[in-house]
């Protein structure tokens, strides 16, 4: 029986594409669909968020500032990353929990600008309960250009083929 239909214990329902921790090697990369970004990004996020920074949602006080127009929040373009990364479906059905991140904003993201995200294997672990295991991940959102915006590692635990 193939472990994506294993009846023991609690039935787990995973995706096409998805990996359990074992299937996880450290170097493995994948490259995400890519998403434009619009102004209705700008405008939904500020009205959820509650951050109307001028720098965000003030076209002629974005004009001034160092970007030159308005910009994507920070949190917004990590929030869209993870959209981004969930369509490859990796974590569909295995993933337990986001565990963790350390996350670096380098560049802007700009109304127009079409992200998409890197992501690779850094590291891989078991946990005490030989069900569960930790994958860090190297992740990296770039813009058209290549240009890297935001990066950090992403740590998630994972259901082994063990479940």
């Amino acid at each position: 029986m193939d472990a994506r239909t294993k009846q023991e214990g609690p039935k787990i329902t995973v995706g096409p594409n998805a990996l359990f921790f074992d299937d996880f090697k450290v170097g493995q990369s994948w490259l995400t669909p890519r998403r434009t970004i619009s102004e209705a990004d700008i405008v939904m996020f500020a009205g959820l968020t509650g951050d109307y920074n001028p720098v965000h949602t003030d076209e002629e006080f974005a004009k001034r500032s160092p970007f030159g127009t308005r910009i994507l929040h920070g949190p917004a373009v990590f929030a869209i990353a993870t959209g981004l990364e969930f369509r490859l479906g990796l974590k569909e059905g295995t993933a337990i929990a986001f565990l963790g991140m350390t996350w670096n904003l380098k560049a802007p993201v700009k109304m127009g600008d079409t992200i998409h995200v890197y992501q690779r294997v850094d590291a891989v672990r078991l946990t005490s309960d030989p069900n569960r295991g930790i994958v860090t991940f190297w992740v990296e959102v770039r813009n058209q250009l290549g240009t890297v915006c935001q990066d950090g590692d992403w740590k998630v635990m994972f259901h082994t083929n063990a479940v």
